[in-house]
């Protein structure tokens, strides 16, 4: 299983939400490259970084921070946060990303997302499934639609998706566990490389989320708040070869 560590960007800078109220943002760091660089130190491979600016303004905003990562780190970096146009996701590849999440282009325009998945490949892009209750939440997750987890991944699934990130919006941030019955049931609907994100607080989440068949998992605030430690995630990379 994957460990992605999460970085959040707004206004050029690393910070957290809970369950992704804006009016709840904490900075961690005004640096995002020293952060990242933590992660390298410790054996990290992988990042998902997200352009909360973006999220919010419906365009890709913190391009420039995802540059100075991939130039500057060996980092895989997975991004996401208001790509909504062809454009936007041929700046965050020309930018560095290894990986682009989509989800609210998911849900409004589908043949748009569908095409990405046809032209840039299923390995290339990722689906995010961000839930309220079991609706998929959109707009930085202002807005909920009426399309339901599992048929809406289950749908782009059919499309060619292999990677999907899911959230439970109501554990984001929170310190109080992940979705576990909520991957179980996905996994079990839908045969998906699954990214596990959302309530991460302690490192014992980690084996469970990993025994549930999770491909890959987030881990934000509990890092910050020093909940896992970076020793302990090093040392489970070495133990796993993830």
């Amino acid at each position: 299983m994957r460990i992605l560590p999460a970085i959040d960007i707004i206004d050029g800078k690393c910070v957290r939400l809970s369950k992704g109220d804006y009016s709840t943002q904490k900075i961690y760091n005004e640096a995002p490259l020293e952060v990242a660089k933590a992660f390298v130190d410790h054996g990290i491979e992988y990042l998902h970084l997200v352009d909360l600016d973006g999220a919010k303004s419906k365009h890709i905003v913190n391009h420039k921070v995802l540059e100075t990562l991939a130039t500057k780190t060996a980092l895989k970096i997975d991004f996401g946060g208001g790509l909504k146009s062809t454009t936007d996701i041929n700046i965050a590849f020309e930018c560095g990303a290894s990986q682009i999440t989509g989800g609210s282009i998911a849900v409004k325009f589908p043949d748009t997302f569908t095409s990405w998945i046809q032209h840039y490949g299923a390995e290339k892009i990722i689906l995010g499934a961000d839930v309220k209750g079991i609706h998929i939440a959109t707009d930085g997750w202002l807005e909920t639609s009426d399309k339901t987890l599992f048929d809406f991944v289950g749908q782009y699934h059919t499309q060619g998706i292999e990677y999907v990130i899911c959230t439970d919006i109501s554990k984001d941030g929170m310190l109080e566990g992940p979705a576990f019955e909520l991957y179980r049931q996905l996994l079990e609907k839908v045969q998906v490389k699954l990214i596990a994100s959302g309530g991460i607080s302690k490192f014992e989440e980690l084996p469970k989320l990993q025994a549930l068949g999770c491909e890959g998992v987030i881990i934000g605030k509990a890092i910050y708040e020093n909940r896992i430690s970076l020793k302990q995630l090093e040392h489970y990379i070495l133990s796993h070869g993830s």
